[in-house]
C-alpha cells in the first residue's frame, strides 16, 4: 500500500503515523510538503511551491481562500510530472497544502485531517472582550472556512482530534468526519522520578516550589497575560517559588499586535505591571526531552486557552504526570475533570485561578493523585499505540470501501 500525505509543514500531524506505517505495516508513504525538513528514512519526499497567494489588494476576506488555493496548486504541480507514483490513499490537512486538486491526478480515495471549523460568534474570536475584534475579522471568518467546506465535500473520510472540534464542524458533514487524536508519544513525554533539584543552572532546595506554562507563543490566545496575573498572586502568598515559562515571543493566533506598542506581547504584559522578574525562568523553546524532563520536575503546571484548538502542550504535561491547573473552556474540559485529572477555574478568573495554584503548592503530595490520573488518561486514550491503530483502521476503510464500490467511502 503507498498512501500519499500532504501537508505544508514535515512532519507536522503525520510523522507519526506515516512512521508507523512503514516501520510496522510496511507501507510506503510520500510527504508532499512545502517546508521539507531533514529526510526520514523509508519516507519519500515532494517539496512543492504555492502558485500564487494573496496580496495587499487582495480583499482582506479572501487572503486566507487565496492562499490555500495556492497551496493546492502548488502541490498539483509538483505531483503532476509524478503521476507514476499511483498511491492508493491521499491524505492531507484541510487548508494546509490542500488536496482539493488531486483528483484529476490520482484515482483513490482521499482522507482529510480538519482542525478547526471558524465561527464567526461565541468562539476564539470574540471570547476576549478586552481584545476584541475588528468588524473585518468577524466578516472574515464567514469566508475562512472556504476550503475547508471545498475538502468537506471532496473528501472521502474525514477525522478531526477531539470532540469538540468534531461539534464545530458543520452538521451536515459529521457523520462522514471521525475523532481520532493526533496521538502522544510516551516513549518522550513520560514522568521522570528523582531528578537532581536543578533547573536553568539553578541548584533548588527542598521548599523550592515549580511552577510550569508552556506555550508556543506568548499571546492572549493562550492567556500569557492572565498566567502573569495568577503568578503575582501565587509569589505573594508562597514565598519560595519559580516560574518556568517556556515559549516564544511570537504572535501565532489572533490580533494581539493592534492592541500593543511594544515588540512583543510578553514586553506588553510584563509593562502593565510590578512583576518580580527574579522569580520567572525565561528558557525560550526547549527540546521535547528536555520539555519532559522539566514538567516531570513541576510541582504545578498552569495551561490557560480560549475555546481553540487544544495545544499538545497540556497533553505532554499530563502524560509527565505534572499536575494541572487549567482555564474552564470547553476544550480543555475534554481532557480535565476538576477534581480528578486536573483542577479547572474560569479563564478570566485570576483570583479563583491563583487560590488553586496556592493549594497545590502549599502541599504537592496531596494533590499527586491528579496528576497520575492525568497521566493514566494519556496512556489509555491518547498515547500513540492507542490512536495510531484507530488510524490504520481509518485509513483501510476508505481503501476497502473504495476498492470494493468504486465510489466515496
Amino acid at each position: 500500500m503507498h498512501v500519499l500525505f500532504v501537508h505544508q509543514n514535515f512532519p507536522a500531524q503525520f510523522g507519526h503515523i506515516a512512521r508507523y506505517l512503514v516501520d510496522q505495516h510496511g507501507y510506503e508513504c510520500t510527504f508532499v510538503t512545502n517546508r521539507p525538513a531533514e529526510g526520514v528514512e523509508g519516507i519519500r519526499l515532494v517539496p512543492y511551491v504555492p502558485q500564487g497567494g494573496a496580496t495587499e489588494q487582495t480583499h482582506f476576506c479572501a487572503r486566507t481562500f487565496e492562499n490555500t488555493v495556492a497551496h493546492a496548486h502548488g502541490v498539483y504541480e509538483a505531483l503532476k510530472p509524478r503521476q507514476a507514483l499511483r498511491p492508493d490513499l491521499i491524505v492531507g490537512h484541510s487548508g494546509f497544502g490542500s488536496t482539493l486538486f488531486l483528483r484529476e491526478l490520482f484515482d483513490c480515495p482521499i482522507i482529510n485531517y480538519f482542525e478547526y471549523f471558524y465561527r464567526p460568534h461565541g468562539s476564539d474570536l470574540d471570547f476576549r472582550p478586552d481584545f476584541p475584534p475588528e468588524e473585518l475579522s468577524i466578516l472574515r471568518s464567514y469566508c475562512r472556512n472556504a476550503m475547508v467546506m471545498l475538502d468537506l465535500e471532496n473528501c472521502d473520510l474525514g477525522y478531526t482530534p477531539t470532540a469538540w472540534q468534531h461539534h464545530l464542524m458543520p452538521a451536515a458533514y459529521r457523520g462522514k468526519i471521525e475523532t481520532i487524536f493526533d496521538g502522544i508519544d510516551t516513549r518522550v513525554w513520560f514522568r521522570h522520578d528523582n531528578l537532581p533539584r536543578q533547573i536553568g543552572g539553578r541548584t533548588l532546595g527542598p521548599e523550592t516550589r515549580v511552577v510550569t506554562y508552556v506555550s508556543r507563543g506568548f499571546e492572549s490566545m493562550r492567556g500569557f497575560d492572565i498566567f502573569m496575573q495568577v503568578a503575582r498572586r501565587i509569589y505573594e502568598r508562597v514565598p519560595d517559588v519559580l516560574f518556568v515559562v517556556v515559549g516564544s515571543d511570537r504572535i501565532a493566533y489572533g490580533g494581539d499586535r493592534r492592541f500593543i506598542r511594544h515588540a512583543s506581547f510578553r514586553e506588553h504584559v510584563l509593562s502593565q505591571g510590578d512583576y518580580d522578574l527574579s522569580r520567572f525562568l525565561f528558557p525560550g523553546v526547549l527540546p521535547p526531552p528536555q520539555l519532559a524532563r522539566l514538567l516531570s520536575a513541576s510541582d504545578l503546571h498552569i495551561y490557560l486557552t480560549v475555546p481553540f484548538v487544544l495545544s499538545w502542550s497540556l497533553l505532554n504535561a499530563m502524560a509527565c504526570g505534572a499536575t494541572v491547573v487549567a482555564s474552564n473552556t470547553p476544550p480543555v474540559r475534554e481532557l480535565i475533570e476538576h477534581g480528578k485529572t486536573g483542577l479547572l477555574a474560569d479563564f478570566f478568573d485570576v483570583e479563583g485561578l491563583a487560590e488553586l495554584a496556592v493549594g497545590v503548592l502549599r502541599d504537592p503530595a496531596a494533590h499527586r493523585h491528579l496528576g497520575t490520573a492525568g497521566q493514566q488518561l494519556i496512556r489509555e486514550h491518547y498515547a500513540l499505540e492507542k490512536t495510531l491503530p484507530k488510524m490504520l483502521r481509518l485509513y483501510e476503510r476508505a481503501m476497502q470501501h473504495n476498492k470494493e464500490n468504486g465510489e466515496p467511502a
